[in-house]
């Protein structure tokens, strides 16, 4: 079907969403606006759906949202004698909507759905997965992105993101759906009074947050150290269970930025709703210049992640990384659990392996096992599963990813800014009772272990020449592979297409265990590295830098020069 006969058919029968009508109407004749909302289909894949709101094939609408959820019907039908499915929502713009619409769908295909009655954290719907054994879940949302973005995200039985084959197998399901005849759907209220749909009560929430609070090390630390923090939730859905939360384990004075603390998907005061940009602490910033407090918090809309400011010293407050953060959470939990004798002699702790190499370093120090997996949470998840299953959950620390995801405890298979923004306030309040500074504390970890700069560079390739030059180059490095950067000599290759390590040196060669994936990792003389990989979700390709040094300075010049080179590979 042509782009235009496609276009006249939307117009003609999308008339389940009045809105979608009126925006057909009013490009009607604009080729340039008609193509861009026809001439694909969003893709489902393991971060499900997620594109701008509005009319057309490549667009998240109800007719969209549906095509997809009676796919997923049709794959737990399959797969499920008896399925359910947790559905939650966070603030963006129709997310409530679409989650209505995706239980109608579900409840007609005959599938019991548990529905928030009320915008929640992502992790929430993890917890719930779990908590009533559903066969799936879903959550809308966009995570970080601009406001005209919405998404559609799909859980499996475990409470992490569908593995590659699920959510290959649920797609060729959903490209069979016609938007206008293939999707079953009931009325709400019938759903409703039938049991096919129910909402599910505060316990639930309260049940997560009693899970959560089980982490707390130092809880007797925090009701007496004073700690001053500002929070904002970004206009997400943080606002009720982070401040719930911290009152929970005594962190009193909390104060909340105004403008960002209700809900609101047109994120007013903050385009990109990003923690890990200056931007979103834009108006915490300036409120901290009269409350002058120790931290500054930051949620992303779906709250599975935290971003945080603390005193530089000079009588500001610098930025902390997602690498920062995590090394230093992870130091925190495991010098308390092995001073409390409450860390386990099988302690394990992971991150995506394009993050922060000194964790692996701090592990080390407490004789914690350490792993490094793909990126992308549901990775972390699977272990943690097996863990479980293997009776080792309590030997679980946390993981993390550098975008500012972490978890700890195995309430949730996702990152979880709850839980995070809780350990955050206690290691605050910890150190503050000790004299010290977060910053403080950072810089003593950079004095013991080295300065370990972390450096993430995107390059930007558009249209289908942009994906063919972004191959080029993944193929290039390949056929024709670098023997150095910053005339440091490689000596490890590590291919995660092929699943093998070469040792430069002896030229021998060992398996990776991990899931192929098409990303090439460089290790240089004294750690320093360059990871490259190709984004599975935008035209670009990343690289990642590690370079340590005795000081920020050495580091910053070793980084200086990988990236150098890092450039020249991209051109």
């Amino acid at each position: 079907m042509d782009i235009n006969t496609l276009y006249n058919e939307w117009l003609k029968k999308a008339v389940a969403d009045p809105d979608l009508k009126t925006e057909l109407e009013s490009i009607n004749g604009n080729e340039e606006e008609i193509l861009d909302r026809f001439y694909r289909c969003l893709e489902f894949g393991t971060a499900g759906l997620r594109g701008v709101i509005g009319a057309g094939t490549n667009r998240m609408n109800y007719y969209t949202v549906c095509q997809a959820t009676q796919g997923l019907a049709d794959f737990l039908n399959k797969h499920f004698e008896s399925p359910s499915v947790a559905i939650g929502y966070d603030s963006r713009i129709k997310s409530d909507y679409f989650s209505i619409e995706a239980a109608k769908v579900l409840a007609a295909n005959h599938i019991k759905v548990y529905l928030y009655k009320e915008l929640q954290p992502t992790p929430c719907i993890s917890f719930a997965i779990r908590h009533f054994k559903t066969s799936s879940g879903i959550i809308l949302t966009a995570s970080h992105n601009p406001a005209k973005y919405n998404g559609y995200k799909c859980y499996n039985q475990n409470g992490y993101q569908m593995t590659d084959e699920e959510a290959a197998e649920t797609y060729d399901f959903i490209q069979k759906i016609d938007y206008f005849t293939d999707i079953k759907t009931m009325d709400f209220d019938e759903a409703l009074d039938k049991g096919l749909i129910e909402y599910m009560g505060d316990d639930v929430i309260d049940a997560f947050l009693d899970e959560v609070v089980k982490q707390c090390v130092n809880p007797d630390i925090i009701k007496n150290a004073g700690l001053k923090v500002i929070y904002t939730p970004l206009n997400g859905t943080g606002n009720k269970p982070v401040r719930k939360i911290l009152d929970r384990i005594g962190v009193k004075d909390v104060y909340i930025v105004p403008e960002q603390e209700n809900p609101d998907g047109n994120f007013p005061t903050c385009p990109f709703p990003n923690p890990e940009i200056k931007q979103a602490f834009e108006c915490a910033l300036k409120m901290a210049e009269e409350v002058k407090p120790d931290l500054l918090l930051a949620t992303d809309p779906d709250c599975d992640r935290v971003g945080i400011a603390v005193k530089d010293g000079n009588g500001g407050y610098k930025l902390m990384s997602g690498n920062e953060v995590g090394a230093m959470m992870l130091n925190y939990l495991l010098s308390q659990k092995k001073e409390k004798g409450t860390l386990s002699s099988n302690s394990i702790a992971v991150k995506s392996f394009v993050s922060t190499d000194l964790a692996e370093v701090i592990a080390k120090k407490y004789n914690c096992t350490f792993k490094n997996l793909l990126t992308g949470f549901k990775y972390i998840g699977e272990l943690i599963t097996e863990l479980e299953s293997q009776g080792r959950a309590d030997d679980f620390v946390m993981g993390f990813e550098e975008s500012y995801g972490y978890l700890a405890g195995t309430h949730a298979r996702d990152k979880d800014a709850v839980v995070a923004s809780m350990l955050i306030c206690e290691m605050a309040a910890f150190y503050k009772s000790k004299g010290k500074s977060l910053a403080q504390v950072m810089d003593s970890l950079y004095d013991e272990f080295g300065y370990y700069l972390n450096i993430v560079s995107s390059y930007t390739f558009e249209g289908a020449s942009g994906m063919e030059k972004m191959a080029g180059i993944m193929d290039g490095l390949r056929s024709n592979p670098p023997k150095s950067f910053a005339d440091m000599p490689i000596t490890v290759v590590d291919d995660y297409k092929t699943s093998v390590s070469l040792n430069i040196a002896d030229g021998t060669t060992s398996v990776i265990e991990l899931p192929k994936s098409n990303v090439l990792a460089y290790t240089l003389t004294d750690g320093n590295k360059i990871i490259v990989r190709p984004s599975g979700t935008e035209p670009k390709i990343k690289a990642y830098i590690t370079a340590i040094g005795k000081d920020k300075e050495s580091a910053q010049s070793i980084a200086d020069k990988l990236m150098a080179d890092a450039d020249a590979l991209m051109r």
